[in-house]
């Protein structure tokens, strides 16, 4: 299982180079499943993860000026407050059990990879789904920067990553393009400078608390970008658009399997 899990990291790094989201939501799946860490370990280890390969991948975006400073600080500040409140705090309050039905308990880690699990079905859906045709009026202002919503937005998928330690990309992209006004690829730039920000100090409000394997965490990244330069270099002659899809279905079994799997009694 552990050779299983040492070429997953790479898989997920090739979906990330390849189609540009969503290989980061496998990580703690692959980190619990495949190489038995627990899930709330496994949380700090994907931010770790996440925000390195994020950060190496940003880079190209700012080379091509397809990342929007003024945003990054406005959903990023809100967003790394909330992420740091929840790793610092939040998350050590939740109960060892949440939940008692008879005799099942829906423990911490439980609840923690159900919420996964949920999120990881509604990130396939916004791969499956064709994207809509956006049509601009011109006599209509689309220039407007919405500094509150995004302000909120920012705190709500900082929570949300300080749970489950997901990059959140897919939730970050969609808010940028509606609120920021921002095309598609400098919404893609934008966002993957926000998770990397994201998941770096969620990772830091995390020393003193967990013990870390860092010659784990340092090859199962080494891996990752691996595969992110994989990707790169597949996308040339492979279509990452036409993947998306297929991989959205793949995120969705194993969202349902991993419903099935923690509920089973």
């Amino acid at each position: 299982m552990e050779i299983l899990g040492y070429i997953a990291a790479v898989l997920i790094g090739i979906s990330l180079g390849l189609i540009g989201a969503g290989g980061s939501i496998l990580t703690i799946p692959v980190l619990v499943y495949l190489l038995g860490i627990a899930p709330i370990h496994a949380t700090s280890y994907s931010l770790f993860i996440v925000g390195i390969s994020a950060t190496i991948g940003v880079f190209r975006y700012l080379k091509n000026n397809l990342v929007c400073i003024r945003t990054v600080f406005v959903f990023g500040i809100p967003s790394v407050i909330s992420i740091f409140i929840t790793r610092k705090y939040l998350l050590h309050k939740i109960p060892s059990v949440i939940l008692t039905i008879g005799d099942f308990e829906i423990t911490k880690n439980i609840g923690l990879m159900l919420l996964l699990a949920i999120l990881m079905i509604i990130a396939s859906y916004s791969m499956i789904k064709k994207p809509s045709i956006i049509r601009v009026d011109p006599q209509v202002n689309n220039t407007q920067y919405r500094y509150f919503l995004i302000f909120q937005q920012g705190i709500i998928v900082g929570l949300l990553v300080g749970l489950v330690g997901a990059g959140g990309g897919f939730l970050i992209i969609p808010a940028l393009v509606m609120l920021a006004k921002l095309p598609m690829k400098k919404a893609v730039g934008t966002s993957l400078a926000i998770v990397s920000l994201n998941s770096i100090i969620g990772f830091l409000s995390d020393f003193g608390v967990h013990q870390f394997n860092w010659n784990f965490l340092m090859l199962f990244t080494a891996l990752a970008i691996v595969g992110i330069i994989m990707g790169s270099y597949f996308s040339k002659f492979v279509s990452g658009a036409k993947l998306k899809p297929l991989f959205g279905w793949f995120i969705l079994l194993m969202g349902s399997y991993i419903i099935i799997k923690e509920l089973m009694f």
